[in-house]
């Protein structure tokens, strides 16, 4: 059955998350810096913070830590970094912009979208990287996001037949990306995004007429192939 099997994200989102250990860790700087005026404990959070410019995986921790607080726990979180932030030296944004993926509270999102506004953001849009896997086409579609960061997107695919294999890396490093086309197995190119997409779109559709959703994978992506994820597919379509 095609498809993007229900282990091809849950492995990859597993092999992306920061263990429980580094998790709490995060966790126990951000409520030694809270509740001690022993400039130690300030300054191992400064450090820890620093790293969230250009660690990934510091990234990751700091959103799962930050997820896993309460109420108090969040807004004391937002009080050490309002102090914290200007000794850090680094661009707000790298502080602030994790919590925004994880917070629904609409006052403090709001409070953290005040510290990113104006922010340099990348402007420049996704690239693809296309290879073939015997008789199907696989792609790397990486979306630039903030100083060093990226979201990856990978896809085996037909584009007569459907989505074979997805799995999503929400932010990587930069120098990930050669890393994740190393570990795809194939020799991987530049190729025209439009027609990666155009592909991507044939095949999401093919699947649906087959009876299967499209990947989550590729529901998180849904404004490049829309309208072909956004609606059902309905008799008399000029795809049919």
């Amino acid at each position: 059955m095609l498809g993007c099997p229900p282990a091809a994200d849950s492995s990859m989102t597993e092999r992306q998350k920061p263990s429980d250990r580094d998790v709490s860790s995060v966790r126990l700087a951000a409520s030694e810096r809270v509740a001690s005026i022993d400039p130690r404990a300030h300054a191992a959070w400064r450090t820890w913070l620093a790293a969230l410019a250009k660690d990934a995986d510091a990234v990751t921790a700091a959103a799962l830590a930050y997820e896993s607080l309460g109420p108090d726990g969040r807004d004391a979180w937002l009080d050490a970094l309002d102090s914290d932030a200007p000794e850090v030296g680094v661009p707000k944004i790298a502080l602030y912009a994790p919590l925004l993926g994880v917070e629904d509270d609409d006052e403090r999102r709001a409070r953290i979208v005040l510290n990113v506004v104006g922010a340099a953001r990348k402007s420049t849009p996704p690239r693809a990287l296309v290879g073939r896997h015997g008789e199907d086409r696989v792609c790397l579609i990486v979306t630039p996001l903030y100083l060093d960061f990226v979201e990856i997107l990978f896809c085996r695919y037909d584009p007569d037949v459907g989505i074979r294999e997805a799995w999503h890396k929400w932010l990587a490093h930069k120098d990930d990306v050669a890393t994740s086309a190393a570990e795809v197995g194939v020799v991987m190119r530049e190729g025209p995004l439009p027609e990666v997409v155009e592909e991507l779109a044939h095949a999401v559709v093919a699947d649906r007429r087959g009876g299967r959703t499209a990947p989550p994978s590729l529901v998180r992506y849904i404004d490049l192939f829309a309208p072909d994820l956004a609606h059902p597919v309905r008799d008399g379509d000029p795809d049919e």
